[in-house]
């Protein structure tokens, strides 16, 4: 399977590695989406986060186990993302020991509330499209933060219950470690990030990452606060760490580059805030706007703020209807057709199904497939032709598929594909 050149060597970085970042610290990348990071005292171990599986877990603590036999007593959460807290049981090994997190930890993930109507059908089938569930290995070739093939067994199996929980900046001795909790929204609200002043270790969750950032998922999430974020920023670059650990991807070890790579990140999400709202206020669409963003020079070359996971055009977008709502000022879009009436007229204007079903194939010739598309769609909608539909959609997203350098949206796309093929 064909994909973007950049996008594998994005997943090349990932290789299955344990990191001494410092003594006594270490990182284990490349076993799943998400990290593990260890730091061994003299009677035991402090984990910071447990991955997205059990048996991710089970692969990280059987090779740690080469470093040191020691017990593990405390988990620290860095936030409620299921990538992160799935392999608890894994690294209690059977004991009640003490786990940490925020005061305000909850997550679309975690301790649903079954009493009220919730969209967690259509939530699973997007997050399975998103990260590629079920796609073979040589289809599913990156996360965009992580390996493309990891362990799948046991997702979310493994939570635990915090025991305790953080609400402000908090001083705590574990093991020998003098740590300070700070609490740090950024890609969630509950964020806490783990900082070591005496080897200036900070552990950053998922505000930073070597990608730029997912502001928006496609799977479906509550609105992420831009603004947030973007301060985040500062209080990470206030600490002056010499080693950054973050949730995804490989550690960054040195102030110069550390500082660097947060200001440039911070100076990203603010970028997008900023012209997403100078269109806004021009009275432009989001879709208008997301279409011509981009971030200046000086960033866009930078190699941790390429879109292999999160995505500027999908971020203008939430921007958007975070701040003004789902209505995008054009009064047509108040009382807008239903897909199946809209594609019945259009396909009428068209002078039928079978010359609409010809523009569109001709389209996915000739290197227009998000054109293709929007053809073919409407064309499914109206229940015309929708098998030859499906065939062209399923050719026009694996196309997409193949060009687009952002993992989430080739998973996407990918799943979706199969999907469509599968009804024929």
């Amino acid at each position: 399977m064909a994909a973007h050149p950049d996008l594998i060597a994005q997943n090349a970085n990932f290789a299955k590695k344990i990191h001494e970042l410092a003594p006594n610290v270490h990182s284990a990348v490349g076993y799943a989406a998400s990290n593990v990071h260890f730091l061994l005292g003299t009677a035991g171990i402090i984990v910071i986060d447990t991955t997205e599986t059990t048996l991710a877990a089970e692969n990280i603590l059987a090779d740690f186990r080469s470093v040191s036999a020691l017990p593990i007593t405390t988990i620290i959460y860095t936030h409620s993302h299921r990538d992160h807290i799935s392999g608890a049981t894994v690294f209690a090994e059977g004991r009640d020991i003490e786990i940490i997190a925020a005061d305000n930890f909850t997550s679309d993930l975690v301790r649903v509330d079954t009493s009220r109507p919730a969209p967690n059908a259509a939530l699973m089938a997007r997050t399975k499209r998103q990260f590629g569930i079920s796609l073979p290995p040589d289809e599913r070739v990156s996360l965009g933060v992580g390996p493309g093939d990891r362990p799948i067994r046991g997702m979310g199996a493994g939570y635990l219950e915090p025991t305790l929980r953080i609400a402000k900046t908090t001083q705590i001795t574990r093991e020998g470690f003098d740590l300070e909790l700070a609490k740090a929204p950024g890609e969630t609200p509950d964020h806490l990030v783990v900082w070591w002043e005496h080897k200036r270790v900070l552990f950053s969750g998922d505000n930073f990452y070597h990608a730029f950032p997912n502001l928006y998922a496609i799977r479906g999430t509550p609105y992420r606060d831009f603004d947030s974020w973007a301060d985040t920023m500062d209080q990470l670059l206030a600490f002056d760490a010499e080693i950054l650990a973050p949730g995804h991807t490989n550690p960054i070890v040195g102030a110069d580059l550390i500082r660097r790579a947060l200001t440039d990140y911070r100076d990203a999400i603010r970028h997008v805030v900023t012209e997403t709202v100078k269109g806004m206020n021009a009275g432009l669409d989001p879709v208008t706007i997301a279409a011509s963003l981009q971030l200046p020079q000086r960033l866009s070359e930078k190699p941790y703020l390429q879109e292999f996971y999160g995505q500027i055009g999908y971020a203008a977008r939430a921007y958007f209807a975070g701040t003004l709502g789902w209505f995008d000022g054009n009064p047509t879009s108040l009382g807008q057709l239903p897909p199946a009436t809209e594609a019945a007229k259009f396909i009428a204007l068209a002078g039928g199904a079978d010359r609409m079903l010809d523009a569109a194939d001709r389209a996915c010739e000739h290197g227009e497939p998000q054109w293709a598309l929007e053809l073919a769609d409407r064309l499914i909608a109206a229940n015309a032709e929708p098998m030859a539909a499906r065939q062209i959609k399923a050719k026009a997203l694996r196309y997409l598929a193949d060009h687009t350098v952002n993992a989430p949206t080739r998973n996407y796309y990918l799943l979706s594909a199969r999907e469509l093929e599968a009804l024929e």
